[in-house]
């Protein structure tokens, strides 16, 4: 690669010039008039060499344009000491040729050739409906694993649900108090946790009831592959929870089919309980924790970070607890050399304290997990809660936009693709920590800034290129300058690792965005069909067009044909 290749020639210099190792960075300049390349090493190494940066830029620039030739049109030394190279044409013309004709391998990598990754996302509860968050969480989580296949690895996507717990008993109380035994849909089971969380509030009689339920929960749970050991009365219990779960799950599979995820393993709290327990146990018994007033406590405050409790002073265990049992778990099921787990950043203090605790527990599990945190996804209204029966559910979000997208695009299936291009850029377009103000009608705009706009971009590139599918152009050659838009695609690979190494798949949203603009400009100006370099420009079109398929794949956007 062409950044290699301008490393190994500064590297060459410094030895040259007697300086050791030094750290320094091969770039892209954000303004293009600066070239295709920055290297800062100039200032890195003037106190070492005891001179000034701008001499010793002098002498980088003389063996970076030695050792690039031809592929290099400008190799000169800016500001105070910076070295900018700008490619020549014939080597961008080579990138664009490969961009036209790799395909699906343009972009991809091989860093993480046969590695196995396991990558957990989404995570909503069974008995509450799937809301924004967890919608924020899945998408994020599909992007990811798409970054990572993309440089060579073997990804196990898998999502963890809550089905037993407070809520899950909240649920079935308020399930019970309404008479039903059958609920219909998530949407009724949703009303029905509502409902109890509110008077779980309100009344101590009612909460007494629900922690009790909680605890006959597990205990029935624990019995389910024997439920004729059961009195009527909890398999009745029983199998409200199994109706309970099913429909949760089924409707969750329907929301992930429409934003285009899916899942290799689904692993719920009651497969991790008893192992997270006997773990948490094996731990007290080797001091990692402790007992305090009957229950199993962490002391996060010998790693700097606050105590949490494991096991509760009735012998439940909290989400620590699973999640020590779900590392366990998810390492029996997918042995992988890395496990990354995606949640909201109102968790990031539970994951250090579990982090903390399992590096002392299984110190090899600890070193590879990575946790990544998203922030909120914010409409008008502000942050919603289930407890308060507030909360805009994921399936209301993608209903609504796809109705407004429907207004504008007659094909239904057009209009679910650009419904959920809107609502996938608008959580992909900043970086995962940072959160997401949602507004409909700025999601689904064709101006910029939105994933509408880059789907049309695509679509407007692949009707030029129909257009001149069956014409005759002999003549292949490009103008002596690059236009910015080639300078911007050949930059996609190196975006597409640095969103990989990052895990930020915003690198490529904003990229993308960048690019179409770029692309529409240039369609504006220039005259492809007809004009000079018309075989020039049709390759550039299609390398174009290849790139923003590519880039939207990787994101998880759907790509129309038409619009």
């Amino acid at each position: 690669m062409m950044e290699e290749r301008i490393r190994k020639a500064v590297e060459a210099a410094l030895k040259k010039a007697g300086a050791g190792s030094i750290d320094f960075i091969v770039e892209r300049p954000a303004d293009m008039t600066h070239g295709d390349y920055a290297v800062n090493v100039a200032f890195a190494a003037a106190k070492e060499l005891g001179q000034n940066p701008r001499d010793i830029a002098n002498g980088i620039t003389e063996a970076v344009r030695s050792s690039l030739g031809e592929d290099a049109a400008r190799v000169e030394v800016a500001g105070a000491g910076f070295v900018n190279v700008t490619l020549s044409s014939g080597a961008i013309a080579r990138d664009i040729a490969r961009a036209a004709s790799e395909g699906e391998a343009w972009g991809r990598g091989t860093e993480d050739a046969d590695k196995r990754i396991i990558i957990e996302y989404g995570n909503p509860n069974p008995f509450k409906e799937m809301h924004i968050g967890h919608l924020m969480g899945a998408i994020i989580g599909e992007a990811l694993s798409r970054l990572l296949e993309s440089s060579g690895a073997h990804v196990a996507r898998d999502t963890f649900g809550g089905d037993v717990g407070p809520h899950v008993a909240k649920a079935l109380w308020g399930l019970r108090k309404a008479g039903s035994t059958e609920p219909a849909n998530a949407t009724e089971i949703g009303r029905a946790y509502a409902h109890a969380s509110q008077a779980y509030e309100k009344s101590e009689e009612t909460k007494k009831e629900i922690d009790g339920l909680n605890q006959e929960i597990y205990e029935i749970v624990a019995e389910a592959e024997h439920p004729e050991s059961l009195r009527a009365e909890k398999r009745t219990l029983l199998n409200l929870w199994r109706i309970g779960r099913e429909i949760s799950m089924k409707e969750f599979e329907r929301l992930y089919r429409i934003i285009g995820t899916r899942f290799d393993y689904t692993f719920f709290d009651s497969d991790t309980t008893d192992i997270g327990i006997e773990v948490v146990k094996d731990g007290l018994a080797k001091g990692i924790f402790e007992e305090s007033d009957g229950a199993i406590i962490y002391r996060g405050e010998k790693k700097g970070l606050f105590t949490l409790v494991f096991i509760t002073s009735r012998g439940t265990p909290t989400y620590e607890t699973k999640d020590v049992g779900l590392a366990f778990l998810k390492e029996e099921r997918y042995p992988s050399n890395r496990s990354i787990i995606v949640t909201a950043s109102e968790q990031t203090g539970h994951f250090k304290v579990f982090l903390a605790a399992l590096e002392d527990i299984a110190p090899l599990l600890a070193k590879k997990t990575t946790h990544v945190a998203h922030g909120f996804l914010r409409l008008a209204s502000g942050k919603m809660s289930s407890r308060e029966g507030n909360v805009i559910t994921a399936a209301t979000l993608l209903d609504d936009v796809f109705k407004k997208a429907s207004k504008k695009n007659e094909d239904p299936i057009v209009a679910e693709q650009v419904a959920v291009g809107a609502v996938k850029y608008m959580i992909l377009r900043q970086a995962a920590g940072a959160d997401v103000v949602f507004d409909p009608e700025k999601s689904l705009s064709l101006e910029g800034d939105s994933g509408p706009y880059l789907q049309y971009a695509y679509v407007r590139a692949k009707s030029v290129l129909a257009s001149a599918s069956a014409r005759a152009v002999p003549e292949a050659s490009g103008p002596e300058s690059p236009y910015l838009l080639e300078r911007l695609i050949v930059r996609f690979p190196e975006v597409v690792a640095r969103a990989r190494s990052d895990l930020a798949p915003h690198h490529v949203t904003q990229y993308l965005t960048a690019l179409a603009g770029e692309w529409n400009s240039f369609y504006a100006k220039e005259r492809i069909i007809g004009g000079a370099h018309e075989t020039y420009k049709l390759s550039l079109t299609q390398a174009f067009a290849t790139t923003m398929k590519n880039g939207l794949w990787l994101l998880g956007i759907p790509v129309p044909e038409k619009m």
